[in-house]
């Protein structure tokens, strides 16, 4: 395999795709030793059989605003790898959707759902829909409108949805309840339903859950637990929620919290009231930060800043694609980070993650670390098939588990000579080659 080569094609074929190159480039990287080791997997095109999508669909979405407007968005559904499941992946609604960061996330998927072990394939879906601002029902509207294309493609066995940045539980409900509709059946084809309708416990705080298990199955390696440690958290949404949580749980204390508009320093920590304060900011739909700064005292409001400048033990970067970068890598290394664990999908760039690599700090990429929602969006599919509900420690439990499983899988293929452990490196491994076997094992298709 000549990665080069590969790559150069990938961009004659799919120009100006930056980000969905990005995450092709990062993966095949670290597998090309055990592809060449493996001759089976160049006889059969893997490689440029796993980095195309099986298909991508793409579809306007009309919808009339409160005051009789009609507007008109794109939507978009990648389906990209079904070799070990049916397609699963999120809907992001965001004005910054479009087809290259769909399907860097849904190449990413495929790989992630893999490292899972449940039987899910990689997919991922939107719209350049932005929910901020808009009425309830508007949001409706759209969402109906949305499905009204996509329940076509969709199914329980064939592609199963979930939620992204933009569309929460509000969005979920009003995509169901038009699937249903439609296709005259309560199956599971979404996941992130409402708990009184087919949803699971804790799939809200799941990927912030997940991420800190992974962290401290890290920190674990050095001796190290979350015990009186300085964390910097950046978002504010569900991952970032779910973060705070659990660090707070382990005995943490979170210091940061960021939005588009900047990012809080709270050097008495987010706990308590403020971790359910985090819910309001969310709920009023206005995806800025700053209000936390005036409902407790004490709190300072950096604007247009990132959170990787105060001095903390550990940093969880829980919000959107490559927002750190090189320059916030050297300023946490500089000021004694640890361990840094992606909550979000692809959060550092690669400038960034060499860096860290070559300082020797403990990372974790997004496609293992951030794996905690969609393996409990797997958990709730498992619970829909079977007609019952776990209650709430069943789920975390098993959530747990798959972490540490995930954990040991990276540690298994990315563990150096020198005792470092690469785990860029091996999540990709893991999960690349549980999906090559898989595709060798059902020919040409």
């Amino acid at each position: 395999m000549n990665t080069d080569k590969i790559i150069i094609n990938l961009e004659r074929k799919h120009p100006g795709e930056v980000e969905y190159l990005q995450a092709v480039k990062e993966v095949l990287e670290s597998i090309e030793e055990v592809y060449n080791d493996n001759p089976q997997f160049e006889s059969a095109n893997i490689i440029e059989r796993v980095i195309e999508p099986d298909r991508v669909l793409t579809f306007k979405v009309p919808w009339v605003d409160d005051e009789g407007n009609v507007k008109v968005n794109l939507g978009y559904r990648v389906q990209f790898n079904n070799a070990i499941g049916p397609y699963k992946g999120g809907l992001r609604f965001h004005p910054s959707v479009n087809l290259s960061i769909l399907k860097f996330l849904g190449f990413e998927q495929i790989f992630k759902n893999a490292l899972t072990t449940l039987p899910m394939g990689g997919g991922k879906g939107g719209s350049d829909f932005d929910p901020k601002g808009k009425s309830n029902s508007e949001v409706m509207r759209f969402c109906q409108s949305f499905m009204l294309e996509l329940w076509k493609y969709i199914g329980p066995e064939t592609d199963v949805p979930a939620g992204d940045i933009g569309v929460g539980g509000r969005e979920i409900g009003y995509l169901y309840g038009m699937y249903k509709r439609l296709a005259g059946d309560h199956t599971g084809v979404l996941t992130g339903k409402g708990s009184n309708w087919g949803g699971s416990l804790i799939r809200p705080e799941a990927t912030g859950f997940g991420c800190v298990y992974f962290a401290k199955e890290m920190l674990a390696t050095r001796g190290e637990s979350f015990k009186d440690k300085r964390v910097a958290i950046s978002g504010f949404g569900n991952v970032a929620w779910g973060a705070a949580l659990k660090v707070t749980e382990l005995g943490g204390k979170v210091v940061t919290l960021s939005g588009p508009d900047g990012y809080i320093y709270d050097s008495e920590g987010v706990s308590g009231k403020k971790i359910e304060y985090m819910l309001e900011l969310r709920a009023s739909n206005e995806d800025i930060v700053k209000p936390y700064s005036t409902a407790f005292e004490g709190v300072e409001f950096h604007e247009g800043k990132h959170p990787w400048e105060v001095k903390v033990d550990i940093a969880l970067p829980c919000a959107t694609q490559n927002e750190l970068n090189a320059e916030d890598a050297e300023l946490l290394l500089k000021n004694g980070c640890i361990c840094i664990c992606e909550g979000a999908n692809m959060p550092s760039t690669p400038e960034a993650i060499e860096i860290i690599h070559k300082n020797g700090l403990l990372f974790a990429p997004g496609k293992a670390s951030n794996a905690g929602g969609v393996a409990t969006s797997g958990l709730e599919m498992t619970q829909n098939s079977m007609k019952l509900r776990w209650n709430r420690k069943e789920v975390d439990d098993r959530l747990h588990e798959i972490m540490s499983n995930i954990h040991g899988q990276c540690v298994k293929h990315g563990k150096r000579e020198d005792g470092y452990v690469d785990y860029v490196k091996g999540a990709n491994i893991a999960g690349f080659l549980k999906v090559a076997n898989s595709m060798l094992d059902m020919g040409v298709i």
